[in-house]
């Protein structure tokens, strides 16, 4: 488990405006599970973090300067900015920010990769058709929370598995899910998951791993589909993970399991933005966000993730 003292807090110079580049002073940050994965030298999707320096994540923030025939001081863009409050980056490592559309800080979540991440991964991974019960991980997560909304749109029956009765209920009163379990109050997720299932687990999205997904896995139907996104349970173990194999049910029900990177999808970016955004515009998809103030709360906000701080996406307003 991270500490306060994998970090430590730095006031630089930024070096001068080059052609090409703009200034820009952050306003939100985000702070996300799979950072987690980059602080580690084990080889990943992504190269690891670099000790000493800055900590990468995505960012809104508002250009000050700009040497870029394509933005000006006064847009609001998105990016790569990390974890600083002043970022002079590259114009075209940048996004302009439609702030009529939606209120900024769903461009790190419901209409950034938070919920492009969801729609790929359940729409053209899972291909929910009507009726079928889908179950969610990490269901009032970021991630989770989209992908619960989306499959109540396709007319799925939607369970959702969280960590607390408050998110549970949020889940079922706010959200419309059909149905949700708290993994820390059930004895047995695998009788929970059956019963709320009794037809099977026809699509799982998985966003924890563990022995909660050893329990949705025991529970699947005959051609089910796994969509692998994140393994937050096994993040911060520190031996090998052993847990009951997933190729014997997998076999058994002829199911699919398949993992991905949100970023294999960038061409389609435009096509996920665009229905979600209709979605948005429509009232049937809801942006819900923990948003913790202050730069020097940047840490407690990351290690929150950890404890299932959180409602939705976490943000931290510089």
């Amino acid at each position: 488990m991270p500490t306060h003292a994998n970090f430590r807090t730095e006031t630089t110079q930024l070096p001068p405006l080059q052609q090409g580049e703009a200034l820009v002073k952050t306003t939100y940050l985000s702070v996300d599970p799979y950072m987690r994965g980059r602080m580690s030298e084990a080889k990943s999707y992504v190269p690891p973090y670099q000790i000493d320096a800055v900590m990468g994540g995505g960012a809104v923030g508002e250009v000050l300067e700009s040497k870029s025939d394509t933005l000006k001081p006064g847009d609001t863009v998105v990016g790569e900015l990390g974890w600083q409050t002043h970022a002079v980056v590259s114009a075209d490592r940048l996004h302009k920010v439609n702030t009529d559309l939606a209120p900024v800080t769903t461009a790190l979540g419901l209409l950034g990769i938070t919920g492009l991440t969801a729609y790929f991964g359940l729409v053209d991974i899972c291909d929910p058709k009507p009726n079928e019960t889908v179950v969610v991980s990490g269901a009032a997560g970021a991630v989770g929370m989209v992908v619960g909304q989306i499959a109540k749109i396709l007319g799925c029956t939607v369970i959702g598995i969280a960590g607390s009765d408050e998110k549970v209920a949020y889940l079922q009163d706010e959200l419309g899910f059909d149905h949700a379990i708290n993994y820390k109050t059930t004895e047995n997720m695998y009788k929970a998951i059956k019963q709320a299932c009794p037809g099977g687990v026809d699509v799982y999205f998985d966003n924890v791993g563990g022995t909660i997904s050893d329990a949705v896995l025991g529970n699947i139907s005959d051609g089910a589909r796994i969509s692998i996104c994140g393994q937050i349970a096994l993040y911060n173990l520190t031996q090998a993970d052993v847990g009951p194999r997933a190729q014997t049910p997998i076999l058994i029900h002829r199911a699919m399991m398949k993992g991905f990177i949100i970023m294999d999808y960038a061409q389609r970016f435009p096509e996920g933005v665009k229905q979600l955004a209709k979605w948005y515009g429509e009232g049937r998809l809801k942006s819900e966000e923990t948003v913790v103030d202050g730069f020097d709360k940047t840490v407690d906000a990351f290690l929150g993730l950890f404890t299932g701080a959180n409602l939705g996406k976490q943000l931290v307003r510089v």
